[in-house]
């Protein structure tokens, strides 16, 4: 299935961060596509996150015992059994565990010491689990205005009035005070980092977000497939996830 194996801790962590934003796009931007291949009706599947950054649902290997440890399986059986958003949370929570037990099998195959786990397990810490980005709970991932309430013109509270939009180009961080309180909201961004509801990486202040006028969650505009210019006619913004829930409604 591998390519390459990854072999010292940052290499692990790359691959850990590739199947990472993979599961976390299936579970959100993909998830659609996502629901439609977990048909009960078929045999066990699991879901995979894959090193290229893409992910599939397909049967376990056949082989015993698997060149990588495995995802949970038959995810699909208890598809239409529960709740969607309870459904994909499930999914999420297994994918989380699943994730930690490929990297610490690389750990153990590639006889990392007690130094070399820690440290691995500190830099997959400081991402949220696919859990936290799938259901919303990522810390604060609803409060990317706050952060840059002084520094954007169209950026206040979470929600707004419809005549403002909610998409929002934020400028960096303007250097008209000498006071400290450029350092303060710097502070406070790495404190609070604000997380993309789609690939779950953080808040950076060059790159154009926008925020779901339903669940409240802020994309990258790359990752939700919406430019600036794109935006500007947009009303209410429905996330990927809260358009395909209200269709099925």
């Amino acid at each position: 299935m591998e390519n390459s194996v990854p072999r010292t801790v940052e290499e692990v962590f790359s691959d850990f961060k590739s199947r990472r934003a993979a599961l976390i796009k299936a579970l959100t931007t993909d998830v659609e596509k996502f629901y439609q291949q977990c048909d009960p009706e078929k045999e066990n599947l699991c879901l995979y996150g894959l090193p290229n950054e893409t992910w599939e649902v397909n049967l376990p290997v056949e082989e015993v015992p698997p060149e990588l440890p495995e995802p949970a399986l038959g995810i699909n059986f208890a598809r239409d059994g529960m709740q969607e958003k309870d459904w994909l949370s499930l999914v999420a929570v297994h994918s989380d565990s699943w994730l930690l037990s490929v990297a610490f099998y690389f750990g153990a195959r590639f006889g990392f010491g007690k130094s070399d786990r820690k440290r691995l397990f500190q830099m997959i810490n400081d991402l949220p689990t696919v859990f936290e980005v799938v259901t919303g709970a990522a810390k604060q991932t609803r409060d990317a205005p706050h952060n840059n309430s002084n520094k954007s013109k169209s950026s206040g509270k979470p929600r707004q009035p419809e005549s403002q939009l909610k998409a929002v180009k934020v400028s960096p961080p303007k250097m008209e005070n000498d006071s400290g309180e450029e350092e303060e909201e710097e502070e406070e961004d790495e404190q609070g980092a604000t997380l993309c509801g789609a690939c779950g990486d953080n808040y950076a202040t060059d790159e154009f977000w926008i925020c779901c006028d339903i669940c409240e969650r802020w994309f990258h505009g790359k990752c939700v497939k919406i430019t600036p210019a794109k935006a500007e006619h947009i009303k209410q913004y429905k996330c990927p996830s809260c358009s395909s829930k209200r269709a099925k409604v």
